[in-house]
């Protein structure tokens, strides 16, 4: 059953992506070209010389950015895919819609909302080329830091509710997951290279657009891959039994 989540899994996320290279090219291109049209005018405002487009941008906004976005959907849509056959079964009674929903929330949260939080996205123009590797190594590390808190999180809703009731624990394990990120995301260290003269807007418009582009592949993905994983849970599951007791073959589709 796993190989066969796996490869619905994969196939799902390319789809979220070019769901998400739709939305990308109609809220996220138009914000990107605002920012590097903000900054060439810096350079000859000051002076300098226009930096070699490497790529064109036709290129960065079309086939690269569709290569992009395909390539994490097809990555995150199996890694998904593993993440629920580890957790159907152990999740109580939930079916694989729910379970999938819930999952999509939740790496949704601990992979975009949190580290966002602390190191949102950033448009073309902000940021210091020479502290690129130390923020993306903080932001990497944050999202680190986020899924051990949410597994820990877990762990304590699942020690209350044995003793207090589910209620009790889906409280304590979100009071939990709240305390030790804001603890965490306050002892990291903050970045600030946004330019004073940069149009706050843009920024605002650039970094909704960031999230929004991950919202419609997770979404994608919790909905998409439950209703296909909802038939091959069932199939899996399916034992007829023969005269003699013995569960027999269930055909692989």
């Amino acid at each position: 059953m796993v190989g066969k989540l796996l490869m619905r899994g994969m196939l799902t996320g390319v789809v979220a992506g070019l769901i998400a290279f739709g939305f990308a090219r109609m809220a996220g291109e138009p914000q990107v070209e605002q920012a590097i049209a903000f900054e060439e005018h810096a350079h000859e405002m000051a002076g300098e010389a226009p930096e070699p487009e490497l790529v064109s941008r036709e290129t960065q906004a079309g086939l690269g950015l569709l290569t992009g976005v395909v390539a994490y959907g097809a990555a995150f849509g199996g890694l998904f895919a593993l993440t629920f056959a580890y957790a159907w079964g152990r999740a109580g009674k939930l079916g694989a819609r729910p379970l999938a929903a819930w999952l999509a929330l939740g790496a949704f949260v601990a992979l975009v909302v949190v580290p966002n939080l602390k190191y949102p996205a950033n448009p073309p123009s902000v940021g210091d080329p020479d502290t690129i590797g130390y923020r993306t190594g903080l932001f990497f590390l944050t999202i680190a830091i986020s899924v051990a808190v949410m597994v820990l999180s877990l762990n304590v809703r699942g020690l209350v509710a044995r003793r207090f009731g589910a209620w009790n624990g889906a409280l304590a394990g979100l009071l939990a997951f709240v305390v030790m990120l804001a603890v965490v995301l306050a002892a990291l260290p903050t970045i600030d290279e946004v330019p004073a003269a940069f149009p706050a807007t843009l920024l605002w418009k650039f970094r909704i657009a960031a999230i929004g582009m991950q919202a419609v592949i997770w979404t994608t993905l919790g909905a998409l891959f439950g209703a296909v994983a909802e038939r091959v849970t069932r199939v899996a599951s399916y034992r007829p039994q023969n005269v003699h007791g013995t569960a027999s073959a269930t055909r692989a589709f």
